[in-house]
C-alpha cells in the first residue's frame, strides 16, 4: 500500500527587508514519503525568499510537470517556477520555457557542486533562469527544526536569511550561482 504524504501546519511569518514584504502565511504543507526534512525547510525557505500573495505550493515531488512552489497571475500565466535540489537539464529548459522566472535552489554540498558544473554552460541562455545554492551546513541545521507543527519567523537582509522556530535559529547565506538576466 502507498504511503501518504504526513501533513505539516507552517505558520511562516516573513520579514523580507530586501523587498519590503512583511507578511504571516499560514501554510498546509503537504510532505512527500520521499521528501527529508531537509527538502521540506528548503522549500519553505525558498517560498519565504519568494513570498507573495499569489505564491503557493505545488505538488513539487508528486508530479514531474510542476514546480515545487509556484506564482501565477490572475489571468493564469505562469509567472514564477520555483525547484529544489538538482534538476535536469531538461527540467531546467522546459520550466524556463513555461514560466516567466524559474529559481532553482540548489543544496547537496559537493553533490550540488558537481551538478552545477555539470549544467552551468547549459544554462546561459536562460535569462529568466537563477540558481541559488544553499549550503549543507546550513540546510542540515534547518533540517532539525522541521515539526508537523511550526511557527517559522524568516528575516531577510542584504541577502542574508535568519529562520527561527520557538528557541532554536539558523542563518542561511545564499550564494547566487546565476542571476537572471532583468529584461
Amino acid at each position: 500500500m502507498a504511503q501518504k504524504a504526513t501533513i505539516y501546519k507552517v505558520e511562516l511569518s516573513v520579514s523580507d527587508m530586501d523587498r519590503h514584504y512583511y507578511e504571516t502565511h499560514k501554510l498546509t504543507v503537504a510532505k512527500h514519503p520521499s521528501e527529508t526534512d531537509e527538502r521540506l525547510m528548503v522549500r519553505l525557505v525558498a517560498f519565504a525568499l519568494n513570498a507573495h500573495e499569489h505564491l503557493e505550493m505545488a505538488k513539487g515531488l508528486s508530479t514531474d510537470d510542476e514546480p515545487d512552489i509556484w506564482q501565477k497571475s490572475l489571468s493564469g500565466q505562469l509567472d514564477v517556477w520555483i525547484a529544489l535540489g538538482l534538476p535536469s537539464e531538461k527540467v531546467v529548459r522546459q520550466s524556463s520555457a513555461k514560466a516567466g522566472k524559474v529559481v532553482v535552489y540548489a543544496y547537496g554540498g559537493k553533490t550540488a557542486d558537481i551538478w552545477w558544473d555539470k549544467i552551468k554552460n547549459s544554462t546561459t541562455r536562460f535569462d529568466n533562469l537563477q540558481v541559488v545554492n544553499l549550503s549543507e551546513v546550513e540546510t542540515d541545521a534547518l533540517a532539525k527544526m522541521a515539526g508537523r507543527t511550526m511557527k517559522l519567523q524568516v528575516n531577510i537582509q542584504d541577502g542574508d536569511v535568519m529562520v527561527s522556530v520557538d528557541d532554536s535559529v539558523v542563518y542561511v547565506s545564499p550564494v547566487m550561482w546565476k542571476a537572471a538576466v532583468s529584461g
